[in-house]
C-alpha cells in the first residue's frame, strides 16, 4: 500500500473517534509482531531505538539518519501507520523542516516533536526542562509547513508538566493546536485527575497518552482512557521491556544448564520463520528461479 493511502486512512480513523491502542517498536522484527497481532498503528520510540540499537539510555544520543533508517526498515515490513518519535527535531525550526521531509520520505505517517531543551531526556526521567514557548511553537509551525502529504500528521508533545505544572503544559498544547498540530501529547501526568483534565480541556483535538511501565503516569485501563476521550493510547516500550526480560530468562537458562532446545523459554524455529515471512521469500525464489 502507498504511504499516502496509509496516512489518509490513519487520519480518517483518528477523526472517527475511539482510542487507538498503539504499541512501540524499536526495530522491524517488533513491528512485524505488532502487525501480526492486528494492532492499528505502530509507534517508533526514540528511547526504544536508542536502547536497542546503541545500548544507551534515552538522553538524546540517536541521530536523524539512524532514526530514518529504522523508519524505512519498519515501513518495508508493514502497512500500518507509523508514528515516529523525532525528539526535539534535531535542532532549530530549520532542522525540524529537514527532519519532517526526511522521515516522511522514509515512510512515516506522523512525526512527534517535543519542546525539551537539547539534549533531551526521557519524559519520565528527572531533570527535564523546556525551551521558551516561541521556540517551541516555531518547531511545530516548521513541521506543519514541511509536510508534503496533507494527511501526514504532526504530534506536538510538551514536557512542561514536570518543569512548570499542568496548566502551563495545557497552555502550550493549546498554542501548538493554534500552530496546526494534529495531535497533542502532554507528557507524564502524575494522577488520574490530571489524566482526565487533559482531554477535557484539549478535545476535540486528538490526545496521545504515554503509559510507561514503571514510569510516573498511573496505568489506567484502555476502556477508561477511551471514555475520557483519548485518541492514542501509547505503550511505547512494552515490547522492548518484554524482550529484555525474555533474553535474560533464556540466556540465564543457557548459562545455567549449558544447553537450550525448543522446550526452553524461546520461540520455536517455525514461529521465528513465520514472523519474518520466510514462506513469502521461498515463493519468490520459486517464481524467479531460472529454468
Amino acid at each position: 500500500m502507498l504511504t499516502t493511502e496509509i496516512n489518509k486512512a490513519f487520519r480518517n480513523r483518528l477523526n472517527a473517534g475511539g482510542a487507538i491502542l498503539m504499541p512501540g517498536a524499536s526495530n522491524a522484527l517488533a513491528a512485524r509482531i505488532i502487525d501480526d497481532l492486528a494492532f492499528e498503528a505502530i509507534y517508533i520510540s526514540g528511547a526504544g531505538v536508542t536502547n536497542s540499537h546503541l545500548g544507551m539510555p534515552d538522553l538524546g544520543f540517536i541521530s536523524l539518519p539512524e532514526l530514518a533508517q529504522t523508519t524505512a526498515a519498519i515501513r518495508n515490513v508493514t502497512d500500518l501507520p507509523l508514528v515516529v518519535d523525532a525528539d526535539t527535531g534535531f535542532g532549530n525550526a530549520v532542522n525540524v523542516h529537514h527532519t519532517v521531509r526526511m522521515l516522511e520520505r522514509a515512510g512515516a505517517s506522523a512525526i512527534q516533536l517535543e519542546d525539551q531543551v537539547s539534549p533531551k531526556r526521557c519524559g519520565h526521567f528527572s531533570g527535564k526542562d523546556v525551551v521558551g514557548l516561541d521556540e517551541a511553537r516555531s518547531r511545530i509551525r516548521a513541521a506543519v509547513d514541511a509536510r508534503q502529504d496533507p494527511n501526514f500528521l504532526v504530534v506536538a508533545r510538551t514536557d512542561a508538566r514536570a518543569a512548570q505544572g499542568l496548566n502551563a503544559a495545557l497552555d502550550r498544547a493549546e498554542a501548538f493546536i493554534e500552530d496546526g498540530a494534529d495531535i497533542t501529547f502532554v507528557e507524564a501526568p502524575v494522577s488520574a485527575e490530571e489524566i482526565a483534565a487533559i482531554p477535557a480541556r484539549l478535545n476535540p483535538t486528538p490526545q496521545l497518552i504515554n503509559l510507561v511501565i514503571g514510569g510516573q503516569t498511573p496505568i489506567l485501563d484502555y476502556a477508561k482512557l477511551d471514555h475520557l476521550g483519548y485518541g492514542l493510547v501509547l505503550y511505547a516500550n512494552t515490547a522492548l521491556q518484554a524482550a529484555i526480560l525474555g533474553m535474560y530468562n533464556a540466556l540465564g537458562s543457557l548459562k545455567r544448564d549449558g544447553k537450550m532446545d525448543e522446550t526452553g523459554p524461546v520461540a520455536s524455529f517455525d514461529l521465528r520463520q513465520r514472523v519474518v515471512a520466510k514462506s513469502e521469500y521461498d515463493a519468490m525464489e520459486a517464481k524467479y528461479a531460472t529454468q
